[in-house]
């Protein structure tokens, strides 16, 4: 019930809500090659909103950014792995971009569906080995400077706000600098995305602290006993350990520190716009567009928000598929950062009485509704207005209804699709009414 009230209340979002749930299923439609299929089969179980997303992607593109996600992932599964002992895992990572030329080679280790990843890692090795050499040498070049960062903080905490970036920047930042070479190498993008390492580390920042804030509850409560990569220099204000936040008793010390944390993250987003407005492809722009707008809206709702402690925070399905399905340029981008940023600024109007950090938090978000504001000013006309047309919507849902029916995919029974055409004609006199 709890999911059709939030329909009910937000009828605008059931179009796109019909148009995310046809992407999903579509992204489950395997290629027919042995060694694809079985990385989009794990890219489907590791991450399933990232592979809704990477659908969005220029074929050219689709099968290199999937291959790079699943070596970065299996990297991953190896420096998360508290089982593997500092003297077998240290020389593993700093190897790590050379196992990816072995055919032979495979693990065991992680957990869950990265188990399977691990030991049928040789299926993503025949797949990288498919792919274009330039494709394959931005990989491994990335994977090797990825390893490298991630063995050198295996025994180092994370100290100070420098030592934060250093950290995000090799698990996160290289990312975002692999997709700028990867975007270049295909032509799609002009060859100045292989001299965008600044601007492409930030993106990955963006991203990066946000999960960081976001996931503090699931990555406390870890056993064995978690690494935690909130900087000492600025939870230690606030807290003895860092796990104090936990407790009711210590709400307040643990919303602000929450709240500085949310603050400093905000620094990234101005280069995250001047990124995005240098994209050029259409589906390149939507690849990159989407998580820097769940990563606003994120940030949004964790700030002065207690709950981070307590249990999940983040966005409605709803809100999140409006932006997935809707966003096409950068009007539509500036928009939804000025809206994320204009909530984030009024929070931290009202606590700059209480929170010292309030007024940098309010400072960074009018920045950047100002940067939307004169962004939107310089478009052309036709990016100014926001988005389709409620009939484009409305017909757009109406034929993936459609679709869905005649495949079974989304309703097997007659009822369920009168109720669903009923509640599509609400969302689009809702979606009218707003005009």
């Amino acid at each position: 019930m709890g999911k059709l009230r939030e329909v009910l209340e937000h009828p605008d979002e059931l179009v796109p809500l019909i148009q995310m749930a046809y992407a999903a299923e579509r992204a489950k439609v395997l290629p027919k090659d042995e060694n694809l299929a079985f990385c989009y089969s794990m890219l489907n179980r590791v991450s399933r909103s990232f592979a809704v997303v990477i659908q969005r992607l220029p074929p050219e593109l689709r099968d290199a950014v999937c291959i790079f996600y699943l070596v970065l992932r299996a990297l991953d599964t190896v420096e998360d792995d508290m089982a593997i002992k500092a003297d077998v895992k240290l020389p593993l990572l700093r190897a790590f971009h050379e196992k990816i030329y072995d055919r032979s080679w495979s693990m065991n280790c992680g957990y869950g569906a990265y188990v399977d990843l691990m030991k049928r890692y040789p299926l993503v090795t025949d797949a990288f080995l498919q792919l274009k050499p330039g494709y394959q040498k931005v990989i491994a070049d990335i994977t090797h400077r990825m390893g490298d960062g991630m063995a050198e903080f295996i025994e180092k905490e994370v100290v100070t706000v420098r030592d934060y970036d250093l950290y995000c920047h090799y698990v996160a930042g290289l990312v975002g600098i692999g997709l700028c070479q990867l975007f270049a190498s295909s032509q799609l993008e002009s060859e100045d995305f292989y001299k965008m390492e600044d601007l492409a580390n930030h993106m990955g920042l963006f991203l990066q602290k946000t999960n960081i804030i976001r996931d503090y509850l699931e990555d406390i409560n870890e056993e064995p006993a978690p690494r935690m990569f909130w900087p000492r220099e600025i939870w230690g204000k606030y807290a003895k350990k860092l796990d104090d936040f936990k407790g009711p008793e210590n709400a307040q010390q643990a919303i602000g520190c929450l709240n500085e944390l949310v603050t400093d993250a905000l620094r990234h987003a101005p280069y995250c716009l001047q990124y995005m407005a240098k994209l050029r492809n259409p589906d390149i722009f939507r690849f990159c567009a989407i998580p820097q707008v769940m990563a606003i809206g994120t940030l949004a709702l964790c700030y002065d928000n207690h709950k981070v402690f307590t249990g999940v925070v983040k966005m409605r399905r709803g809100e999140t598929a409006k932006y997935v399905q809707l966003l096409g340029n950068m009007g539509d981008l500036f928009r939804a950062f000025d809206l994320f940023a204009g909530r984030l600024a009024s929070k931290a109007a009202r606590l700059q009485q209480t929170d010292q950090h309030a007024q940098t938090a309010h400072e960074r978000a009018a920045e950047l509704q100002g940067l939307c504001t004169s962004g939107l000013a310089r478009l052309p006309p036709s990016q100014r207005a926001s988005g389709p047309s409620s009939l484009q919507t409305f017909g757009r849902g109406m034929a993936f209804v459609g679709f869905g029916y005649q495949a079974k995919t989304f309703v097997q029974e007659q009822w369920q699709l009168y109720l669903l055409y009923t509640m599509l004609l609400v969302a689009f006199i809702y979606t009218l009414c707003k005009h």
